[in-house]
């Protein structure tokens, strides 16, 4: 389901984004309107897109998903609307590729867990996925691949 899990050091990155606390089942109502926002704010401020889109949560799931969802970007974005400057932290990850439909994530994320547990790392409640796949070019749901990071400290 997932690849073998990998300790990566990932570097601060610049980033816009909405932060969003939402009923999990709420999220593909909210999601899409949010990516459109942030590409509208960074073609109208003439920043662009340096990577996937991401979703970086600040805590483990409960009632909600608390977490900001952009791009890491090629500049200083200015907030506007809901989109706010923001930063991918430099941090200690397991990171794994998972590839199929987005219905599956939870199993991976699982999965994922269950190694960082195995490994006696441990666990900070923050992650990030890293949609490397996008809907409109790829039809297919189970060719959807997602980068998973684990942050570690």
């Amino acid at each position: 389901m997932i690849t073998e899990p990998l300790i990566a050091h990932k570097p601060e990155r610049r980033t816009a984004t909405i932060h969003l606390v939402v009923p999990p089942m709420d999220m593909p109502k909210y999601m899409d309107p949010a990516i459109q926002e942030v590409l509208q704010v960074l073609a109208e401020q003439g920043l662009k897109p340096m990577g996937p889109l991401f979703s970086y949560h600040h805590r483990r799931p409960a009632e909600t998903f608390e977490f900001e969802i952009g791009f890491a970007v090629n500049g200083d974005v200015k907030p506007q609307g809901r989109v706010k400057p923001s930063t991918l932290p430099a941090s200690r990850v397991v990171s794994s590729l998972y590839t199929g439909p987005y219905e599956g994530l939870g199993g991976a994320w699982g999965e994922l867990e269950r190694w960082v547990r195995a490994q006696g790392h441990v666990e900070t409640g923050r992650f990030w996925e890293a949609y490397l796949s996008n809907p409109e070019e790829t039809p297919d749901p189970a060719d959807y691949r997602t980068e998973l990071n684990w942050v570690l400290d």
